[in-house]
Parts: C-alpha cells; structure tokens; sequence
C-alpha cells in the first residue's frame, strides 16, 4: 500500500528538521566550544611569544589590556573610535546606495554592462591608499576624504553583488509575471529583488568590513583623530601597546558591525516569510 503524498505542512517540517541538524543550519554548542578552545589556542601562543620577545616589538595580553584601559578612561579610545565609527558608517551607507542604484540599473541592460563594467573595475584598480593624498589635497583635512574612500571601497562588492543577485531568478516565475502583464517595475520589486536580496546582503556584510579597513587607512594620510590617526601617533611614540590595542579595538568593531549587518538580514527576511 502506497504511501499518501507529503502535504506542504509536512515537507516544511521535514525541511526545518533538516536544518536543524544540519551543520550549517545555526550554531551549536559544539560551534561555540570550538571558538572558544581557538581563541584560548591562539591566546596561549601570544602568551608564549610576548615572553621570549621585548614588549616594544610584541607586548603581553595583559600590558594590551591595561594599555587599553587606560586609553578608555582617559577618553582618548572613545573620540578617536566616535570618529572612525562615523567615517565607516558614512561611506558604508554611500557605497551602499550607489552600488545597490548603480547595480540595479546596470542589471537591466546587458549593453550598458559591457560599456561601463571596464571603468567600474578601473576604478577598483587604483590603490585606494594612494588615492587618499589626493583626496586630502582636493576635499582637504576634514572628514569628507575619509568618507569619499571608505564608499568608493564598499562600492564595487555591492555594484557586482545587485548585478549578480538580480540576473539570478527563476525563468519560469518571469513567464508568470509576465503573463499576468506585469509591469517592468513590479517584476523587479516583487521577483528580481527579493531573489536578489541574499546577494545583496552578502555584499553588505562584506562591504562593512571593506569600510573599516577604508577609514583607518585614509586616516593615515592627513588625520589627527581617528583609529588610525592613533596607530600613527603611537607608533612615533612606540607605544605598541596601545597601538595594539587599537587592534583589538578595531577588530571588536569589524565583528560587531558584521554581525549587525547579518541581524539585519535575518530579521528582514523573516519578515518576508511571515508576510507571505
């Protein structure tokens, strides 16, 4: 006697089973023990190294963490990170709208993609470091520089992204629309967009970490305040326990900027399914 065929309601479960024991499905409590012996790992090698060499060339954890307390309570870490954290946010939000725009209307037209695709990977060809004297003596010593590099190296994972995502549905859901007579605008609002929208998000978390490394660098050429501008002056100084606490500082931000990006597209697209 033949089984009856799976409903809907059972083929969702047995997907959500699926997932659940899937390795990539979310993380586990194995997921989190295994980070944690890394970081000890990897905590234990600089432990053992910081013993066998000066503390100028490479400091103990705990000469970082005072170094990094006292930066905190002297309020010098706090304003250099309020500007830095300002520069990433800026020019994270401006590359984003204008590779998300650029590549939505590049993704209509496959011409205009041969036309201007060699220019837009011209422009990604360019160091951006060596970009940043020029911007400083075009824009000057404000935080307007900073901003322009820190979008123009978001940008491109976001333009190419939106182009990818949005030339990536089914044919099949295109005939529909399209014998329903609909308009060009609701094909891309209702099916191209929400197909491309993992694209989309996997070129913003990436563009937020691009972000981070844009600001600090511009902030070497013609900054007195920021993340960066701090690694400079505490290089002069050799103060290499603050600078590298600057990294810890620096790679604290990059994780937790990436990991909001990411919340953000776990909420919106359970927000999607829910609204269907």
């Amino acid at each position: 006697m033949r089984s009856p065929p799976p409903t809907p309601e059972m083929a969702l479960a047995s997907e959500g089973t699926r997932r659940r024991s899937s390795p990539d499905g979310g993380i586990s409590y194995i997921d989190v023990v295994g980070a944690l012996i890394l970081f000890l790992v990897f905590l234990g090698a600089w432990i053992l190294l910081a013993k066998n060499v000066s503390e100028v060339i490479f400091p103990h954890p705990m000469t970082v963490v005072n170094a990094l307390y006292t930066s905190i309570r002297n309020g010098e870490m706090g304003k250099n990170l309020y500007v830095t954290l300002i520069e990433v946010l800026l020019g994270f939000s401006l590359g984003a709208l204008l590779g998300i725009g650029c590549g939505s209307m590049l993704a209509q037209s496959q011409r205009a993609r041969n036309i201007l695709m060699p220019y837009m990977i011209t422009t990604q060809a360019v160091p951006k470091f060596a970009l940043a004297p020029i911007f400083v003596v075009w824009f000057g010593f404000g935080i307007f520089p900073k901003v322009v590099i820190t979008a123009l190296i978001a940008f491109f994972p976001l333009l190419e992204n939106t182009i990818v995502g949005l030339n990536n549905y089914e044919a099949d859901a295109l005939k529909l629309f399209r014998s329903l007579r609909a308009s060009r605008w609701q094909v891309f609002y209702k099916l191209r967009f929400p197909s491309a929208m993992p694209y989309i998000f996997a070129g913003l978390r990436v563009a937020m970490v691009f972000s981070i490394v844009g600001a600090i660098v511009a902030e070497y050429v013609g900054a007195n305040v920021g993340l960066g501008a701090l690694i400079i002056v505490s290089q002069g100084t050799m103060d290499t326990p603050l600078m590298f606490a600057v990294f810890v500082v620096t790679t604290a931000l990059g994780l937790v900027l990436y990991q909001l990006v990411a919340f953000a597209e776990l909420m919106l697209v359970r927000g999607r399914r829910s609204g269907k």
